[in-house]
């Protein structure tokens, strides 16, 4: 398939078990841990953009729109989702699809985007969501931006669960198996959310980089 797909990083969440602040901006390898995400989404869709909060300035440096939540509570990820659908049919017209990454998951698949849209095939609208484990990873999907309008009625109803919302419309689920570095197996939607796994990342990503070289 050949659909246009906006990328959308969602970057909204308040860190509290790293000790607050964005822990997107934290070091990884480098380089911030949100620009790991940034690389790989924007290699599976385009253009991109951060869903964020507050003083956009932060963010200055990767160079990318940032576009707020629409509702005054920032009810949790569908108010991303919605702020992705409505940035991308004013900016991407021609897509009919957001796909969004959690901002501290830097090792998600690179085929992730390609494998939502062959799971939809034709049935359009419908989501995609992502597995591994059988576990779901409900901000990692596709939506589809005709959407927006019934995602907008939802949140202004009070509906703040992704899976609740998600249920009231046709989905998929693919799955994703583990990823091997240097022997070691691994989810590829392994996210930082405490300064122990920022640690682990990093020394994942040494492994990914040595069997690499």
């Amino acid at each position: 398939m050949t659909e246009q797909v906006a990328g959308i990083v969602l970057a909204g969440g308040l860190s509290r078990r790293m000790g607050g602040g964005d822990k997107g901006l934290r070091e990884l390898g480098g380089k911030p841990l949100m620009a790991h995400t940034i690389e790989r989404i924007s290699a599976q869709a385009s253009p991109v953009a951060i869903n964020a909060n507050g003083d956009v300035s932060r963010f200055a440096a990767f160079g990318l729109p940032v576009i707020p939540d629409l509702t005054a509570d920032h009810p949790g990820p569908l108010a991303g989702v919605l702020a992705g659908m409505r940035w991308a049919e004013k900016a991407v017209p021609g897509a009919r699809f957001i796909v969004t990454a959690a901002c501290d998951t830097p090792f998600f698949p690179e085929d992730m985007t390609a494998r939502f849209l062959a799971a939809v095939g034709t049935a359009y609208p419908a989501i995609v969501l992502a597995s591994s484990a059988r576990r779901g990873h409900f901000v990692f999907a596709l939506w589809p931006v005709s959407l927006a309008d019934d995602l907008q009625d939802a949140l202004a109803s009070g509906a703040r669960k992704v899976e609740d919302w998600i249920g009231r419309h046709q989905h998929f689920t693919v799955e994703f198996p583990p990823v091997s570095v240097g022997g070691a197996s691994a989810d590829p939607f392994f996210n930082v959310n405490t300064p122990e796994d920022l640690a682990q990342a990093a020394a994942f990503l040494n492994n990914t980089r040595r069997q690499k070289s």
